[in-house]
């Protein structure tokens, strides 16, 4: 914990106040957006539990359905770097106000030039890449574009475990990926 304090304090210090503010929209990001408050409105999709396994198996689909996430996460080579060559890698999130539901694993493998999202459930993994974790009222803010990836983390909204390094590298897709929140018809009123 310590040295993430460090890391943010020398990184403010030496690239100024714009460094923590979240980065600009991506490609394909607003009209994504557009699109999904659009289908909602008179959308009758059933709501599904956030973070349970469901909502991860609408997560997979919403993930393979950004090209910010698919083709940025291939082309900065994110996708290869699976921990001891597996052939995959391993987000595993959770709501830290539902401290009895399971975590939920989303897997992604290097198919079709792209990062696709290939299953989601229960932690089937006990190694994970990035571990990722925050209470639902900061996942729900997460989602609208509220807060984004760095505000998050250098605020203590979002809790982050892995490869600072890669993250901050793939800032954008990060953004994507913590506005899937949003897109997912999901209630919070229980836990999974």
């Amino acid at each position: 914990m310590r040295v993430l304090y460090f890391l943010a304090v020398f990184l403010v210090f030496n690239f100024g106040a714009a460094f923590a503010q979240d980065p600009a929209p991506t490609e394909g990001e607003t009209a994504a957006t557009t699109a999904t408050a659009e289908g909602q409105k008179g959308s009758k999709d059933k709501k599904v539990v956030m973070l349970s396994n469901e909502w991860g198996k609408a997560a997979c689909v919403a993930w393979n359905d950004d090209s910010v996430l698919t083709k940025g996460l291939k082309e900065s080579g994110w996708i290869e770097g699976d921990k001891d060559d597996r052939g995959f890698r391993i987000i595993e999130i959770y709501r830290s106000d539902c401290p009895d539901s399971s975590h939920v694993q989303l897997k992604f493998v290097d198919k079709e030039e792209k990062a696709l999202c290939v299953d989601s459930g229960p932690m089937f993994d006990k190694e994970w890449d990035f571990l990722m974790y925050a209470k639902t009222e900061h996942w729900i803010a997460m989602g609208k574009g509220d807060v984004g990836p760095m505000g998050g983390m250098m605020t203590g909204k979002l809790s982050f475990k892995g490869s600072m390094w890669e993250a901050m590298q793939n800032m954008g897709p990060f953004k994507n990926f913590l506005l899937l929140f949003g897109k997912i018809p999901s209630t919070t009123d229980t836990c999974n």
